[in-house]
C-alpha cells in the first residue's frame, strides 16, 4: 500500500499534537524505513529541555526553515538525533525516538551490526545509525521528497500512551513522550 506523503500543513500546528499524531506513520529514509512507535515533543518557548532555550543557532534554524524540516544534531558526541521542525500554533520539534523497521532491514542490520529486529531502531541513536542519518541531512525538507518523508498512517486511529521525556534533566516532568503501548521496538 502506497500511503500519501504527509504535507507541510501537518507540521504547522504544535509539537505535542504532532508528536502524538506521528505515531503509526511511516518514516521513509532512502531505501530504509519504519513505523514511528515513539516520539518526544519539545516546545521552542519555555521548554528548558529544548535546544532553543540555550542555543541561538537553534533559534536561527527555526527562523530560516519551514515546518517539516529535519533538525539533526550530534548528542553528547555519540549519536545523531533526528527531529522534525514544527511551526504553527507553537514552534518546536518532535524527536523521533523509535521505529518498527519495515523496509531495508538487511541494510539496517549491516549498518547496526545486529541481527535482532527489535534492536535496530529501538532508540533515537540506534535508528539514526540504522538509517544512516548524519549532519548532511540537517535542514532537509521532509515534505518535498518521497525518498525522505513521513507517510500517513495505515490505520485511522492508534492507541497512544504518554509519559515523561527521558534522557534529559530540565523540564523532564512534562508528559511529552508518546508511545504505541506494548510495541517491541520502543526504546528502553
Amino acid at each position: 500500500m502506497n500511503r500519501r506523503i504527509i504535507g507541510r500543513a501537518f507540521f504547522q500546528r504544535d509539537p505535542v499534537t504532532c508528536a502524538r499524531e506521528l505515531l503509526g506513520c511511516e518514516l521513509v529514509w532512502g531505501k530504509c524505513g519504519g513505523i514511528v512507535v515513539e516520539t518526544e515533543a519539545y516546545n521552542a518557548l519555555g521548554d528548558e529541555a529544548c535546544h532553543c532555550f540555550v542555543r541561538p543557532s537553534t533559534r536561527a534554524f527555526v527562523r530560516r526553515n519551514k515546518a517539516g524540516a529535519a533538525y539533526i544534531y550530534f548528542n553528547y558526541g555519540v549519536h545523531w538525533m533526528l527531529n522534525v521542525l514544527i511551526k504553527g500554533d507553537e514552534d518546536g520539534f518532535v524527536l523521533i525516538r523509535a521505529l518498527e523497521p519495515t523496509r531495508g532491514i538487511a541494510v539496517m542490520r549491516r549498518r547496526r551490526g545486529v541481527h535482532d529486529l527489535r534492536q535496530l531502531c529501538s532508540g533515537p541513536g540506534k535508528l539514526t545509525q540504522a538509517l544512516a542519518v548524519t549532519q548532511e541531512h540537517d535542514e532537509m525538507d521532509l515534505c518535498a521528497d518521497a525518498r525522505f518523508c513521513f507517510r500517513q498512517r495505515a490505520a485511522r486511529r492508534v492507541r497512544v500512551v504518554a509519559g515523561e521525556r527521558i534522557g534529559i534533566r530540565r523540564s523532564a516532568d512534562l508528559p511529552w513522550r508518546f508511545m504505541l503501548p506494548g510495541n517491541a521496538h520502543l526504546s528502553r
